[in-house]
């Protein structure tokens, strides 16, 4: 009694006016875009009076782009970097004393710190992406390049989540760039995008859905993560995308959302692992892994464990989609045209097996149809599954 719960600081909205949203829309139709929408009226983002700004909501269109041919770096200045002093030091043996004492367990490799810690690190970062980097984040935003992971991404997800900015400040300064002609339209949206609608979306269903979420299992996913995934052995891995991805995890605890999406998610879908596992691993091995991120990111839109509450289908994909939006697949050992054979695609032969083991529930899924009656069309469907089975939780 006498007690008053405030909301959260970090956060955009409070659970009372997302739960009015909630009830006025349905269970059933708590769709992103819609949220998005109605974040940029309340909040007068990105708005020419009552209308979106340049007349259209979403860009996506203009952000899909893959990345530029024969480069192997965005021609973008580097993100900003802290620098570590006597704290980082004594953090660091402390923790080292503490593993060597057996007191706690560790995933991947020890690097310098690369995300802020601090307020003044944290403007200082947002600044830099304001300034230098967030003209050319938006068409590249779902692209990837072996030897530049980071691309124009604005590494803010950890002080974001530290609570040393607030996304308020975060939206209104990269608003402010495009309104003065410092950074296009497109890149400004698909930040705010991020920030105002996935992260806030993410965050209120994290408490709308309640923790019953967390066993969420729709397709009856059972199967233990294999050690090779587990302990991030990227040297394991023949598969070039997945290896690369892996090593990016071991060695900074970061990458980017497609990565995380349509790789590592994609290869746990493919393979049933057990969701609840995947939404642990998340959580363990990324830097930014708060367990309000990872189980709605990884059990509703990785997973597809909740059976659609959270989008309209499973997000998996062949080796085509990988090899148009990356330079990942062209030193590979594998070929993302090959379904069978010795240089099948593990996620080409895997998209396919996985369709094939849910065809049932997939075909009546108006946006999966399609690619569900595609399974007639293969002539070698039978040879395909059993390669698959064949290999097993072996690293592809």
């Amino acid at each position: 009694d006498g007690i008053d719960v405030l909301p959260a600081r970090g956060f955009l909205l409070d659970q009372e006016e997302f739960g009015a949203w909630a009830k006025e829309h349905g269970d059933d139709r708590l769709r992103m875009e819609g949220f998005y929408r109605w974040m940029r009226r309340e909040h007068e983002l990105l708005m020419d009076g009552d209308e979106p700004a340049g007349g259209t909501w979403n860009l996506d269109h203009d952000n899909r782009e893959p990345p530029p041919k024969g480069v192997k770096t965005l021609d973008v200045p580097p993100p900003y970097r802290p620098h570590e002093d006597e704290i980082d030091d004594e953090v660091r043996r402390d923790l080292d004393r503490w593993e060597r004492d057996g007191e706690v367990t560790f995933v991947g490799r020890d690097g310098p710190r690369r995300f802020p810690v601090t307020r003044r690190e944290a403007l200082a970062a947002l600044r830099r992406f304001i300034a230098q980097r967030l003209g050319d984040f938006g068409r590249y935003e779902d692209a990837m390049l072996a030897a530049d992971p980071v691309m124009s991404h604005s590494l803010l997800s950890v002080p974001l989540n530290l609570g040393l900015l607030d996304p308020a400040e975060c939206v209104e300064r990269a608003e402010q760039a495009w309104r003065a002609g410092e950074a296009p339209l497109n890149s400004v949206e698909g930040f705010v995008r991020q920030i105002a609608g996935w992260r806030e979306y993410v965050w209120q269903l994290y408490w709308h859905f309640g923790e019953e979420y967390r066993n969420r299992n729709a397709l009856r996913h059972r199967a233990p993560l294999p050690d090779w995934f587990l302990d991030l052995d990227a040297d394991a891995v023949t598969a070039n995308c997945l290896s690369t991805v892996l090593a990016q995890v071991r060695d900074t605890g970061w990458t980017h959302h497609i990565p995380r999406l349509m790789v590592l998610g994609s290869r746990a879908l493919q393979d049933g692992w057990d969701p609840a596992a995947v939404t642990d691993w998340f959580h363990r091995c990324f830097v930014d892994g708060y367990d309000w991120v990872m189980l709605p990111n990884v059990v509703g839109m990785s997973q597809y464990a909740d059976g659609g509450r959270m989008t309209t289908k499973p997000y998996t994909s062949g080796g085509a989609y990988i090899n148009k939006m990356s330079d990942l697949c062209a030193p590979c050992a594998h070929r993302p045209t090959d379904r069978t054979g010795e240089h099948a695609c593990p996620y080409t032969a895997g998209y396919w097996a996985f369709l094939h083991r849910h065809r049932e529930s997939l075909s009546a899924n108006h946006r999966m149809a399609r690619a569900v009656n595609g399974l007639d069309r293969l002539k070698d469907l039978d040879g395909l599954l059993e390669e698959v089975a064949e290999r097993g939780d072996r690293a592809p």
